[in-house]
């Protein structure tokens, strides 16, 4: 017999190689009955396999059941009779029988690419981008998704039908040049974990559903790309930060810790070692871009044994580097930080200035908290305070914008200020 955890873990990676093989013979055009014959396919193997054992060739029975309940879909809708004959004439009648197309070939690296370059198509808009990634790559259900973003279940149902009625528009072969298409991808995976590590809104600290999809689906990719060095940057980034994860709860289970108040002990020294691998042999390669420099940063933060210990000049020569290559809002205040912490608080102050002109920055939370940072570093208290203050009352996320104003209240208490 199979075990559930290992028939649940072999239908998440078998399930979007079955969706692409669907997709691949009768286009996606059919992408609702493919996603649907995809997910019934699913469910009868997590019922059937545990209790009658695995069989020989898991792909091919996926395949091979999806299709019947394709068919059998396409047979029961009366009304779409012009469906089934164009579904039928596609199909030679030998597998109308076996009801297996592509049952017995290995899995195609092309079809599983396209399938995730479709669902990242730059025609769709990014919140339905991360959705329709989670729902055929990933395999979630629409209310898993929606829980995890905090929305209602018909939001995200709404979201996830727009994706798939724009995927109709829009072409979906697979680029000749793929770096030129990878970025969106890139962009999504790193979104998907963003949310699950931080969440944007809400009372979670983290959702860790999140987070684990995206590292699994990088994993994914990396194995389907196994020579674009930016796929493992991202990768390494993930695992490097998503290390931290235990430590960034309180014992009380609601509270925020900080990275430089963190129990160190509690990282995942697993995860450290493994992404620290990975991107020095990909910063090797010598073709360096954003992921890679982001993934360095977080190696040297994990490689200190405390805060103190940070080698904060190679942390800011890299956010010099990540600014050429792709300069951002947020790349500016990580470097004016470093900045102030290497050439002191002035001069991190004086790079903040700069950022108030941005409009993208003039009213996020982020910048005001890293203004109350270096403002207590420079002896400023009462300004510091300020700065929390205003920090968590422009946050959306509950346990920061509590873990500011406690902040707020302690320098404005006359508190000494904690130490980095």
């Amino acid at each position: 017999m199979t075990s559930p955890s290992t028939t649940e873990d072999l239908l998440r990676e078998l399930a979007p190689q079955v969706l692409a093989a669907l997709l691949r013979r009768y286009g996606y055009g059919q992408f609702y009955l493919c996603e649907d014959a995809t997910q019934e396919a699913l469910l009868a193997a997590a019922v059937q396999w545990p209790a009658d054992g695995q069989p020989g060739n898991p792909r091919g029975w996926l395949v091979a059941v999806a299709t019947r309940k394709l068919l059998d879909q396409v047979r029961s809708e009366q009304s779409r009779r012009q469906r089934e004959e164009r579904i039928a004439v596609a199909t030679p009648q030998s597998e109308l029988l076996a009801a297996a197309p592509d049952a017995d070939a290995p899995p195609s690296t092309d079809d599983s690419l396209i399938l995730l370059f479709g669902c990242c198509h730059p025609a769709i808009s990014t919140p339905s981008q991360i959705a329709l990634t989670l729902r055929a790559i990933g395999g979630l259900s629409t209310a898993q998704i929606a829980a995890a973003f905090g929305v209602p279940e018909a939001t995200m149902a709404q979201r996830i039908s727009r994706a798939k009625q724009a995927l109709h528009q829009v072409d979906l072969a697979l680029p000749t040049g793929v770096r030129d298409r990878l970025a969106p991808v890139l962009h999504v995976l790193y979104l998907i974990f963003s949310e699950g590590y931080t969440p944007s809104d809400g009372d979670a600290i983290t959702v860790p559903a999140l987070s684990d999809e995206a590292i699994r689906l990088s994993r994914w990719l990396r194995r389907l790309l196994p020579d674009e060095p930016e796929v493992a940057g991202l990768l390494a980034l993930m695992l490097l930060t998503d290390a931290r994860r235990p430590a960034r709860i309180a014992e009380d289970g609601v509270s925020l810790v900080p990275l430089a108040e963190q129990d160190r002990s509690r990282w995942d020294r697993a995860k450290i070692d493994e992404g620290t691998a990975l991107i020095t042999a990909t910063l090797a390669q010598g073709s360096t871009g954003p992921y890679q420099l982001q993934a360095a940063v977080a190696a040297v933060y994990d490689e200190a044994e405390t805060m103190d210990d940070t080698d904060w000049p190679q942390i800011l020569g890299l956010y010099d580097l990540l600014e050429l290559a792709a300069p951002s809002p947020f790349t500016k205040l990580n470097r004016a930080v470093a900045a102030g912490l290497v050439h002191g608080p002035r001069a991190g102050l004086d790079l903040l200035d700069t950022l108030q002109q941005d409009k993208r920055m003039a009213k996020h939370h982020r910048l005001f908290a890293a203004r109350a940072h270096l403002l207590e570093l420079a002896g400023e208290p009462a300004e510091a305070a300020k700065a929390y203050a205003q920090s968590a009352r422009l946050s959306t996320s509950t346990p920061e914008r509590r873990y500011l104003a406690t902040q707020a209240k302690r320098l404005s208490s006359g508190v000494e200020p904690m130490p980095l």
